[in-house]
């Protein structure tokens, strides 16, 4: 007769490190990091906004009479007033106005699909499979730009290939990101600090079980004279404190590890494959044909570089994490939990997991919970506004730069390239002078807004008279100007994006990291596409995109005396307090 006693031991015993599957999960979460990111650095922020806007300008006439089209008159300094427009259905819109729509669309229709696929994403049997059906939407429709000429009479499908290559990589970023805590539980560090938790957990001399361990809160050495629950002051309770206190450490610093080298793979990539676009840009004289080119090699690189994740992430036979164990440790049901487990899976359903998903997000978004953390949903609508500013302010100076500027693809290439350069440079300097000035966080963030609004500001400039009547440099009138500040918005856009994310973990419910990170990136994407429609607006009504940039400095601006508002010290006992009964 089997030993049904034994077999649960040895399915509940501390984990072993397995350093050739690890490394294997690893390699494929950075791939697809790899190949990913491409887009975003190369077609997504550089040439998709600048194609489209070509697109409509090959197919676009110059007002007033809407006759002459706009390809018949090279762009010049000399025809800076002529402005083009280009006809959708029974409306003329501007042509960079069109890129901005598009662009709006798409990261409207990205949020709803983000929401809606979080259940999903979470569930490791459909993980994989979501991120690879989501990643051949986006680079398929990336390649498709190949097939898509600017003469063809069905050229508008050019901005439904742009809505599903965005949306393709939003949502298989998403399940990507939900590898992440599973990577971290199975690096060595914390797999042998677990495993000394286990053994301590299961210690005859010691009655505080690893559940208990884990909702007493031990999260720095500085918890560890706290009472545990129960009470004592037996050196097997402190022992198992400090334990625990360590596998938390190990964990944070194996989450931010990760999480930094799949940034540092996908900004490598992206300036790798700027420099290799570069060459047929030049070549082909920036024309459309030459831009095309340009996106469907990113779609290229997207899908050749995210066959190695579809070989090496686990799927449906990745073996328990961690955190499953753990759960396991404070159960007594036996064989119960595998056949629970086996129901759950029978009766998983997709649709139900989407209604799930906008559930919880509503039940987040309560009245209640909003009082309850205050600071955190403070800091949640600073950053409504900022990650919608900043985000406009590349879209905006690019189309800029092509549009008033009349700068090449080569050149807006060194745009594309200078910027995420420099925001490396950004990201690593901060903390350092963070360090030796022994400014906060907070204080940091405010200081990096502020900066990042000199750069609209300094725009808003080049309608002083002085500029206006043939000065050749200030105000954002020339070329040259763009070039220094690509390296001044890129070194403070890298530090940003640490600190933003950064400060906001110390206003989260301890334990409910990824939920509330989730309703993070919700705030990030369902802002990004306001600012693109405003500006689109503006350059419709007025005929001169240079106005947004009134509109840019306001909505950051607007948001620093918010940021300030937040009370670091209040917020993070908030969320101490804040538990996740009290959300249902």
């Amino acid at each position: 007769m089997p030993d049904f006693g034994a077999a649960r031991e040895d399915r509940l015993s501390a984990p072993i490190f397995d350093e050739r599957k690890y490394r294997r999960q690893l390699r494929g979460w950075l791939s697809y990091a790899f190949a990913s990111e491409v887009f975003v650095i190369v077609s997504l922020t550089l040439f998709l906004p600048i194609c489209l806007e070509q697109f409509a300008r090959d197919n676009g006439y110059l007002l007033p009479d809407r006759n002459l089209p706009c390809s018949a008159t090279p762009t010049s300094p000399t025809s800076i007033e002529a402005r083009c427009v280009v006809r959708l259905g029974w409306m003329w819109i501007d042509t960079a106005s069109f890129s901005l729509y598009v662009y709006s669309i798409s990261v409207a229709l990205q949020a709803l699909t983000v929401i809606s696929m979080g259940g999903i994403a979470d569930h490791p049997p459909h993980r994989k499979r979501l991120l690879l059906v989501f990643a051949a939407l986006g680079a398929t429709s990336a390649m498709l730009f190949l097939l898509l000429p600017s003469s063809s009479p069905v050229w508008p499908l050019c901005a439904f290939l742009a809505i599903c290559a965005n949306v393709g990589f939003g949502a298989s970023v998403v399940a990507l990101n939900s590898y992440l805590p599973t990577l971290a539980h199975g690096t060595q560090e914390v797999v042998s600090a677990h495993a000394k938790l286990w053994h301590l957990s299961h210690d005859p001399n010691t009655t505080v079980s690893v559940q208990d361990a884990r909702h007493s809160g031990y999260e720095d050495d500085a918890q560890l004279h706290d009472p545990l629950l129960p009470q004592t002051d037996s050196d097997a309770h402190l022992e198992l404190a400090a334990a625990k206190a360590v596998h938390n450490t190990a964990l944070s610093s194996a989450t931010a590890r990760i999480s930094s080298q799949g940034i540092a793979f996908g900004y490598a990539a992206g300036i790798v494959m700027l420099l290799l676009a570069l060459l047929p840009v030049r070549a082909m004289g920036g024309s459309t044909a030459s831009l095309r080119l340009a996106i469907g090699l990113s779609g290229v690189w997207w899908a050749v570089f995210s066959v190695p994740a579809a070989v090496w992430l686990p799927g449906k036979s990745a073996m328990i994490t961690v955190e499953e164990r753990e759960v396991e440790v404070g159960e007594d049901e036996g064989e119960g939990t595998e056949w629970t487990r086996r129901k759950d899976e029978e009766e998983w359903s997709a649709g139900r997991e989407i209604v799930k998903a906008w559930k919880r997000l509503g039940e987040m978004l309560r009245w209640r919970e909003i009082k309850r953390l205050r600071n955190t949903f403070i800091y949640l609508a600073a950053w409504f506004l900022l990650s919608d500013g900043f985000t406009t302010i590349t879209s905006t100076a690019l189309l800029f730069g092509k549009t008033t500027l009349h700068m090449t693809p080569s050149a807006l290439i060194l745009i594309g390239v200078l910027t995420p350069s420099a925001g490396i440079l950004g990201s690593l300097a901060w903390p350092a002078l963070q360090r030796r000035l022994r400014w906060t966080n907070l204080r940091v963030l405010v200081v990096l807004v502020i900066m990042a609004s000199a750069i609209p500001a300094y725009g808003c400039l080049g309608f002083l008279p002085v500029f206006r009547q043939g000065v050749r440099f200030g105000g954002l009138t020339t070329p040259g100007e763009m070039y220094v500040l690509a390296v001044y918005f890129g070194s403070v856009y890298g530090a940003f994006q640490g600190y933003a994310r950064a400060f906001y973990a110390d206003l989260i419910p301890p334990g409910e990291e990824a939920r509330w990170y989730g309703l993070f990136s919700i705030t990030d994407k369902s802002s990004s596409f306001v600012g693109p429609l405003i500006v689109g607006l503006i350059a419709d009504t007025t005929g001169n995109i240079r106005y947004a940039f009134f509109f840019l400095v306001f909505m950051i601006w607007l948001a620093v005396p918010i940021l300030m508002s937040v009370d670091v010290e209040k917020g993070r006992d908030s969320a101490r307090e804040y538990t996740s009964r009290g959300v249902h």
